[in-house]
């Protein structure tokens, strides 16, 4: 069974998602039990995979990724050009790991804040199972082509969702989310082909040129022979296996000579090398999914229309999904690209932070504050990505798993109210903690360590970041002084809401009746209390999440850092 976990977390879902379509529409309460059926075995499937997990390196070596699945999926012989290969090819790494663990536990918070959507019931959980499968089949893709197609998959639930379940202006906003990420999918794409058409499969290829029968008689010694054929040209197009393998992809010995993405002869595009084009447009790509200033608008508009639960898994896990895309596909494939564009990614990370906290400062709807405060501590993310150095890399992957358990519970505290209330505007409220003396203290829990708390997450998370902006070779110093202010600002927006909306006289307006404002309930304990175990536990016991990613973050920056100056410097020559 160990051979199959990852297939259980990405295809039960799918399996139940069918299985919800023909039940009855009568038995509405079976798809709630059904989605909490998958979202518990996908609980114990994960407790599974973390006992079992040894943290090893994975990122540009297949040999070290755990719980490896492959299976030939599509070989397509083009006669002269070659054959094309996809595998279903999915694995975990230090890299992904945490956001694997993140994905199950967001979904199951989401499956119990869903609990009483009767609208359309077995649309809505349909939809959720399959964006279940999308999200977690992405963080364990290894093939670019699978990959693609999860993260393609995405956009239709998310875009049914916000449009048929959400507020007043869900249509807006749903076809702002969708066009938005469709151009980055687009983008993604483009570059996605070029690498196919840019390298070979080594292992495919040495069976087709009868080095071995089988690709199971492939040694790492056969793979350099072949590697070594490629590059003096003496194996016939005919004979070349394109692939879609990311871990080939990383390897610039798979890369087809004068190739689009050749290193030693590399090509110009508009008067501009390919590689760092091709770069660009997978950063370009992600950063609308993280989402990075300028390219967020969508985000804000999408959380105040989306229903709480959708929130939860946008804000948790979907933002993730474009971080991690950034990691595995354009810093790794392109480490070239990484280093010279650092500083950009560095800058706009900074811009994000305190963009973010100001829009936030300004916001007058609790939910869309929460939305711009995930824009700014998103910007740490990429900060951190940038610095490119153990502290910075391993500060912004753990930022992205504080991040996602800190506003999944955020949102749902904007969840609370506005179930009770019908209105998430800040203004109105005013003593609540007189009135839900339980739910402020969630609130001040959650606020807390949203806003970088020593005791939290955030605060290791945050910390991580700022060292490693500050001692990175490849990020000017003034970003971290810059990002250091936007703890500032944050511990303005949070506390300004605390102040008025919790303390003082009661008193709301808009007709909101005091009656309403009941405390919380035992299903919404269920939801908060877990993410409150986890972020104080990942605040006092870092190691917990550091053991998991420590041995993966060190050889993904030694390969970027010493892959990308062997890169630039046959680029550049």
């Amino acid at each position: 069974m160990q051979n199959y976990l990852l297939s259980i977390l990405i295809f039960l879902p799918v399996f139940a998602a069918f299985v919800t379509l023909i039940l009855p529409k009568n038995k509405s309460i079976w798809y709630r039990y059904l989605a909490l059926g998958v979202s518990t075995i996908q609980l114990l499937v994960i407790v599974m995979i973390f006992i079992l997990f040894k943290p090893s390196a994975g990122v540009n070596n297949t040999d070290t990724f755990q719980f490896v699945e492959k299976v030939q999926w599509i070989s397509l012989d083009l006669s002269s050009f070659g054959k094309i290969s996809a595998e279903y090819f999915v694995g975990v790494d230090g890299l992904s790991i945490g956001m694997v663990i993140l994905s199950v536990i967001v979904f199951f918070i989401a499956v119990i804040s869903s609990w009483k959507v009767n609208d359309r019931a077995k649309g809505y959980f349909s939809l959720l199972l399959i964006l279940n499968a999308s999200v977690i089949g992405c963080f364990l893709a290894l093939d670019f082509l699978l990959f693609y197609l999860f993260f393609e998959f995405m956009l239709l639930p998310m875009y049914f969702l916000i449009g048929l379940w959400g507020g007043p202006r869900r249509e807006y906003a749903s076809i702002k989310f969708f066009l938005y990420t469709l151009l980055g999918s687009v983008l993604i794409l483009i570059v996605m082909i070029a690498l196919n058409l840019s390298t070979i499969n080594p292992a495919q290829t040495a069976v087709e040129i009868g080095l071995v029968t089988h690709t199971e008689q492939v040694t790492p010694e056969v793979v350099d022979q072949v590697q070594q054929l490629l590059q003096q040209k003496a194996i016939d197009s005919e004979n070349m296996v394109h692939t879609f393998n990311l871990v080939y992809m990383t390897d610039a010995k798979n890369l087809i000579p004068e190739s689009i993405m050749d290193l030693g002869l590399t090509k110009l595009i508009f008067s501009y090398p390919a590689r760092m084009l091709a770069f660009l447009l997978l950063f370009v790509g992600f950063a609308i999914k993280i989402p990075i200033v300028p390219l967020h608008t969508w985000l804000p508009d999408a959380h105040v229309e989306a229903p709480t639960a959708i929130s939860v898994i946008l804000a948790g896990v979907l933002l993730k999904v474009g971080a991690y895309g950034l990691i595995r596909t354009g810093i790794l494939i392109f480490p070239d690209g990484a280093l010279n564009y650092a500083w950009l990614m560095g800058m706009l990370g900074t811009v994000s932070i305190i963009y973010g906290a100001l829009n936030a400062i300004a916001s007058k709807d609790l939910k869309r504050l929460i939305a711009y405060s995930s824009v700014s501590h998103m910007g740490f993310v990429m900060l951190g990505i940038a610095a490119l150095n153990t502290e910075g890399v391993g500060g912004g992957i753990y930022q992205m798993v504080s991040h996602g358990i800190i506003s999944s519970a955020l949102f749902l505290i904007a969840g609370v109210i506005y179930d009770r209330t019908h209105n998430r505007m800040i203004e109105n409220y005013s003593g609540l903690a007189s009135v839900m003396p339980k739910y402020s203290v969630v609130v001040v829990i959650f606020f807390f360590a949203s806003l970088g708390l020593p005791g939290f997450s955030g605060f290791i998370a945050e910390i991580f970041v700022l060292i490693g902006a500050l001692s990175s070779m490849v990020l000017p110093k003034w970003m971290m002084i810059v990002a250091t202010f936007g703890l500032v600002l944050s511990a303005v927006y949070f506390l300004w809401t605390i102040q008025r909306m919790f303390f003082g006289k009661s008193h709301f307006k808009a007709g909101i009746e005091k009656s309403a404002l009941v405390d919380i309930t035992s299903r919404e304990w269920l939801m908060f209390v877990p993410l409150m175990v986890l972020t104080v536990l990942l605040g006092i016991f870092p190691n917990i999440l550091l053991k998991l990613i420590n041995e993966s973050v060190i050889t993904f920056v030694d390969f970027v850092n010493t892959a990308g100056l062997e890169n630039l410097k046959q680029i550049i020559k």
